[in-house]
């Protein structure tokens, strides 16, 4: 049985085809209808790249090579929760290796693991050097963290989980 996008999903992705009228291919809209897939189907399996492959018209070659690029897409199922710790060079220099050791602590996790509720990843930029160190959980950055204020950010994700963000 071959996966399916549900009707708002194939919705949106039309809506987005038509904001490229003058594309030969459905190429800009890979990035968005990759979240779609990853948010019905909880992961990018090869099935789920392959709907995207065909709901797009594109090599299975391409999807794929665009799935494993980036960091905010994932092959294996996650956590609720997916926290992307930045170890770059500016949160490297205000602690961010700490904090990161710290999130591994008290999850229980080290960096690229998942449990049911929490995936830890140690992510390259979050494009918020001014408030090093930092983490994003879906579309909510927690800045200027020091490794005291891990436990309070956990507590918060516990009671309100933040999913992956949501395509607009």
């Amino acid at each position: 049985m071959s996966l399916e996008f549900s009707a708002g999903a194939q919705k949106q992705i039309a809506a987005l085809c038509e904001r490229y009228p003058d594309s030969p291919t459905k190429q800009p809209v890979v990035l968005a209808a990759l979240h779609l897939a990853q948010k019905e189907h909880g992961q990018l399996s090869d099935d789920a790249l392959r709907l995207v492959a065909r709901t797009l018209e594109l090599p299975y070659a391409h999807v794929y090579g665009v799935a494993t690029f980036y960091t905010m897409f994932r092959r294996q199922p996650g956590g609720t929760n997916t926290i992307r710790v930045c170890t770059n060079i500016s949160c490297m220099l205000r602690r961010g290796y700490e904090v990161l050791a710290a999130f591994e602590n008290q999850l229980g996790l080290k960096a690229g693991q998942s449990n049911k509720d929490f995936t830890l990843i140690e992510e390259e930029c979050i494009a918020a050097c001014a408030n090093a160190p930092c983490a994003v959980v879906g579309t909510k950055y927690y800045l200027d963290i020091t490794p005291d204020k891990v436990p309070q950010i956990i507590a918060e994700l516990k009671a309100k989980p933040h999913p992956e963000s949501e395509v607009v």
